[in-house]
């Protein structure tokens, strides 16, 4: 039964992470991808969350196989995110590749941290 958790979470990360990846990158004028960017702290924020409420105890496993495993590892994109740099690195836009990683790691680490600090406060 976990699998179907997962299977439907990831039914509605996967379009989203499409939908605002596409909504996103269209709104900018620039190389850098924005869109892979915003969905990669959305879902560490969203993750943060989930797993500080589980701390706190109000999340049992099957929210966080639905939301944790499917719907956020649906959402967010390492693949995408090392793809990207690849690509901005190979197209001599190396400061824009650096800048990705920069600030991928530093906002998604952020953005966790905040997002377990917050369920742990609003669920204890």
């Amino acid at each position: 039964m976990n699998w179907l958790y997962v299977v439907l979470g990831a039914l509605v990360g996967a379009p989203l992470r499409y939908l605002t990846d596409r909504a996103v990158q269209s709104r900018h004028d620039s190389v850098f991808p924005w869109g892979t960017f915003t969905v990669n702290v959305t879902g560490s924020l969203a993750l943060g969350l989930l797993t500080g409420a589980a701390t706190a105890g109000a999340a049992g496993q099957e929210l966080r196989l639905l939301l944790g495993t499917g719907l956020c590892g649906a959402l967010t994109t390492y693949s995408t995110f090392s793809y990207e740099t690849l690509r901005l690195a190979e197209t001599g836009a190396r400061g824009y590749a650096v800048l990705n990683v920069a600030a991928n790691m530093t906002a998604g680490l952020t953005a966790a941290t905040a997002g377990t600090a917050l369920g742990e406060t609003l669920w204890s």
